[in-house]
């Protein structure tokens, strides 16, 4: 008896320092990215009925019902970080009653971003838009038959975010990191890496130069698969599970600065 509860208390003490890290984790990766280190972050600014957009692919559409339109609904945000991050955002900023919307579709890649963007994007005039892509634009051309390239990747999102500047001068743009984690399922090493890693190196290059926040997911993932292994927080190594979508609200809530209660 002595042993089992000695046991137990071990493993809740263990338990209790892990719990302790993981909220740690996403602080880490946003400060320790070289766009943080630079200068003073940017952070998100939300006046009263802002309207934030998710934008990306399976990732951030995560069985979304796509004929649902109405704002902060779970069938219109999916099961993924999109509501995770939306759930912590509505109740931290209830005051200002923000509008959040997912218009993430499985599978896109940049160049289909853009074929609906004045649809999904321009119509919606967001005052904050968070685009996550690129996994797809480097898988697909393992599995998929797409012929594209990380110098067309950052082409086509280099221009992406120039048109919409342009036509939406007064947003706040985000730019997510695409991510991978090694020894999930659907990663096999050698066909991903070193390759991968150049469309993740363009993304910071891209929220560089357009001076856009810019959320580090790899980095926070690498953390993370320090206190437990990639199939934990994601099976395949793409696609989060419920600990890695927490995770990813985190580390969005950390680099955006709204990850604190404002009142």
């Amino acid at each position: 008896m002595k042993n089992s509860r000695r046991n137990f208390l071990k493993t809740s003490a263990m338990a209790g320092i892990s719990a302790l890290m993981i909220p740690e984790i996403a602080k880490a990766a946003v400060t320790a990215n070289p766009i943080f280190r630079k200068k003073k972050p940017q952070v998100i600014t939300l006046k009263p009925d802002s309207v934030i957009l998710f934008q990306g692919d399976s990732i951030t559409d995560c069985g979304r019902d796509k004929t649902n339109n109405q704002c902060n609904t779970i069938e219109q945000l999916g099961t993924g970080y999109a509501l995770f991050t939306a759930s912590q955002i509505l109740t931290n900023y209830a005051a200002l009653q923000p509008k959040i919307y997912n218009r993430g579709i499985s599978g896109n890649k940049v160049f289909q971003l853009r074929d609906r963007w004045e649809m999904e994007c321009l119509a919606l005039q967001p005052d904050v838009i968070s685009i996550l892509i690129g996994v797809n634009d480097y898988w697909h051309t393992l599995t998929g038959g797409y012929k594209g390239t990380v110098e067309v990747y950052e082409t086509d999102l280099r221009n992406l975010i120039k048109y919409t500047k342009e036509k939406l001068p007064n947003t706040q743009i985000v730019l997510c990191e695409p991510f991978t984690l090694k020894g999930g399922a659907a990663i096999n090493e050698p066909q991903w890496f070193p390759m991968f890693e150049a469309y993740r190196e363009a993304a910071l290059k891209l929220a560089t130069e357009f001076k856009t926040i810019f959320v580090p997911f790899q980095a926070g993932f690498d953390e993370a698969m320090k206190v437990a292994p990639a199939r934990y927080w994601s099976y395949d190594g793409v696609h989060p599970d419920l600990p890695g979508r927490q995770l990813m609200a985190d580390i969005w809530l950390e680099a955006t600065g709204l990850k604190q209660n404002p009142l």
